[in-house]
């Protein structure tokens, strides 16, 4: 955990980076707004863009709420490190699923009739649930810094 020991980032560092974050997951989500009649599934395609677009705004907002913020540099970092795993996820997950067809099992209306092969299903899964987990985590702890 050294990334945890090290000096402590202030504020506008901390929302530098959560804009900057924020902004790029925003354009990632609005390009793959022009691709999505081209995935396999659209349906789901059109799932990542959504997901990239709002979890980009979700870490711009996050950042505009950080100096109101205050905790332990250990835990503003796992925080941060937390949703910002979650918010890239989301758009990974749904733009594999949407590639390969996948996610049928925790997405079924998106994912309609598609399934992708076991591997690909798990990697999807995988990323699917980490970031429930890392999200509402990292939602909790901002919370209790408020």
């Amino acid at each position: 955990m050294a990334w945890a020991q090290a000096d402590a980032l202030s504020v506008s560092d901390m929302q530098t980076l959560l804009f900057r974050l924020g902004l790029v997951l925003f354009l990632l989500g609005l390009l793959t707004g022009f691709v999505v009649s081209a995935l396999k599934n659209p349906r789901m395609g059109l799932s990542s863009h959504l997901e990239g677009v709002l979890n980009g705004m979700f870490l711009v907002l996050l950042g505009l709420l950080w100096p109101h913020v205050h905790l332990p540099n250990a835990w503003a970092v796992t925080a941060v490190v937390l949703l910002v795993y979650s918010a890239y996820a989301n758009w990974v997950a749904t733009l594999l699923a949407a590639v390969w067809g996948a996610g049928r099992r925790l997405a079924p209306i998106a994912a309609a009739d598609h399934e992708a092969s076991a591997a690909k299903e798990a990697v999807v899964r995988f990323l699917l649930l980490s970031l429930a987990g890392s999200i509402v985590i990292g939602v909790g702890i901002v919370i209790v810094g408020l």
